[in-house]
């Protein structure tokens, strides 16, 4: 969102958001990308931290196959608590982080592939925020998955709550004289 990375690890308390605006064809979307925390202290907070959600972003470390074993109950939990009107059509997308990191990837591939598929063709993106590998990618994704759903109408929607703004791009006034 930034654009930046740090060394310096910092846990997530509760949850974090970072907002960002970005231009898609004439329309201008407000992004807000909330990070919550893992901690099973924190899980009951999803519902106010889910509402109004577009596109929910699952994130996996390929190092630690424990992260991804734990990507089904993430997924399960964010759908419950959003509680969307048609939930196996609720975009979701999968990144794998630390792609850089290769030499010490404990997630197979196959079992990736395979999730994706078994949940609704989910896109997946091999990622690193610290080298900035297809990061620009997976937004660009989320931002037309998102954008894509808010053009729908209301079928994806969680009744009565206010989802992306789509601002169209104000017209330019010709001056006279």
């Amino acid at each position: 969102m930034k654009n930046e990375y740090s060394l310096e690890y910092k846990s997530t308390i509760g949850a974090d958001f970072l907002t960002k605006s970005v231009q898609k064809g004439e329309d201008s979307i407000q992004l807000q990308l909330w990070d919550t925390a893992g901690a099973e202290k924190y899980h009951s907070m999803g519902q106010s931290f889910y509402r109004g959600s577009e596109v929910c972003v699952l994130v996996f470390d390929i190092t630690d196959n424990e992260t991804f074993q734990n990507i089904e109950g993430w997924r399960k939990e964010f759908l419950e608590q959003l509680n969307p009107n048609n939930p196996e059509e609720f975009p979701l997308i999968l990144i794998g982080n630390k792609c850089d990191m290769q030499n010490e990837k404990k997630v197979n591939d196959e079992e990736v592939n395979k999730y994706c598929e078994e949940h609704n063709k989910m896109p997946y993106f091999a990622c690193s925020a610290k080298d900035n590998i297809n990061l620009k990618e997976a937004f660009d994704k989320i931002v037309d998955m998102a954008y894509e759903n808010n053009k729908k109408g209301e079928e994806n929607y969680v009744p009565n709550v206010p989802n992306v703004k789509i601002i169209p791009e104000p017209k330019k006034k010709k001056k006279c004289c």
